[in-house]
């Protein structure tokens, strides 16, 4: 099971280990910049822990569309490679797009790199669907351009 709470300046440490672990570095980048961004508290975006037997396994975040035409929310997340393959990040999914659902919101959002086969797996099997391929979507630490995959879930096809 897991826990999601909302990050704290005291988590620092653990969400730049996240972070820069190099299977998680190569989707997110620059872990002091990326961990700057998760502590960020604004409208509309809230970053969690995501806690597994006492320790943070992961981070998960959620930024809304406020605008009540285009009202919905998207989602991404990063979990330590020591709890890969356990389900952690499909668990936080669920209970992060629950309360997503549960506010309101109709339908979420969710954008990896389009090469990043094994974050759209888990996706699709969470009901995600395909909407399609964002070219030239993010530029990656190298400078270069990379596509990213949009995946949309709408309220009653989470599994």
């Amino acid at each position: 099971m897991i826990a999601l709470r909302p990050l704290t300046e005291a988590d620092r440490p653990r969400i730049r280990e996240i972070l820069a672990a190099p299977e998680v570095a190569r989707w997110w980048g620059d872990p002091d910049e990326e961990t700057d961004d998760l502590l960020v508290v604004e409208e509309g975006h809230q970053a969690y822990a995501i806690e597994h037997e006492g320790r943070m396994a992961g981070v998960i975040q959620a930024w809304e569309e406020l605008d009540r035409r285009y009202r919905h929310a998207g989602i991404d997340l990063a979990v330590h490679p020591d709890y890969y393959g356990r389900g952690l990040g499909a668990q936080a999914i669920r209970v992060l797009a629950q309360r997503l659902f549960d506010q309101g919101h109709h339908r979420l959002t969710i954008d990896p790199a389009a090469d990043n086969a094994r974050a759209i797996h888990v996706y699709e099997k969470l009901g995600f669907r395909r909407v399609g391929v964002l070219r030239s979507y993010e530029r990656a630490p190298d400078g270069t351009l990379h596509d990213g995959m949009l995946l949309d879930l709408l309220e009653g096809e989470l599994r």
